[in-house]
């Protein structure tokens, strides 16, 4: 637990102390329950086990189930409403932000197989994403906050929308599974031309444009 610990205080910005890990972060407090559930669960004991992860999510706000497969040192970072299912796999040195689900699509015909997404090694799970089914998360792939992702993501992309698409490559240092600022400058570049065209389609077929879109496009450009 001490290299976990560790590595909290290396990924934080807020720059914890060891002490400060362990006794204020519910992510650290959810992996400890979760190695004790997961042995419970190896050895038979399902039920305890299962009460015991329900105890962990009602003094963590996190619920993993216990059969789920989690590498070192992963930083649930704030952590609040994580959910992480029975089939699930987690490489070493992965971040998850809170409100994150790795779950799975809802069918009735999956018992007994694997249902829910694998994360592999420094792969970034944004704040509120939805990580559905039996795909793969990349290594060191991220994924942008409240994004929905049901396909698998290569090694060292950035995926973002809903549902998720690839927008970028590889940046260990970027926070949050967000786009970097050049993407988001790509992105509006984009739009704007698409407005342009859209505009002259308009002026084209005689429709009417709508002054007030005009007028916040032209405070934009402004």
């Amino acid at each position: 637990m001490t290299g976990l610990i560790k590595s909290i205080q290396k990924r934080d910005p807020a720059s914890p102390t060891f002490l400060e890990v362990v006794l204020a972060y519910n992510g650290f407090h959810a992996v400890v329950w979760h190695r004790f559930n997961n042995v419970l669960w190896g050895v038979g004991l399902k039920a305890l086990a299962r009460f015991f992860a329900n105890i962990a999510r009602i003094l963590t706000g996190i619920e993993i189930h216990p059969e789920a497969k989690i590498g070192e040192r992963l930083f649930i970072d704030h952590g609040t409403g994580v959910v992480i299912g029975q089939t699930a796999i987690i490489g070493d040195d992965v971040t998850i932000y809170h409100g994150v689900t790795l779950g799975g699509v809802g069918r009735t015909d999956q018992h007994g197989t694997k249902r829910h997404p694998t994360i592999e090694e420094g792969a970034m799970i944004g704040a509120g994403a939805q990580v559905l089914g039996d795909i793969t998360i990349g290594k060191h792939a991220k994924v942008g906050s409240n994004s929905v992702v049901t396909t698998d993501i290569p090694d060292g992309a950035t995926a973002l929308g809903i549902p998720a698409r690839v927008i970028g490559g590889d940046d260990k240092a970027r926070g949050y599974g967000m786009p970097s600022r050049k993407e988001m400058d790509d992105l509006v570049t984009t739009l704007d031309c698409v407005m342009r065209e859209m505009k002259h389609i308009r002026a084209e077929l005689n429709m009417p444009v709508d002054a007030g879109c005009e007028e916040k496009a032209s405070a934009k450009s402004e």
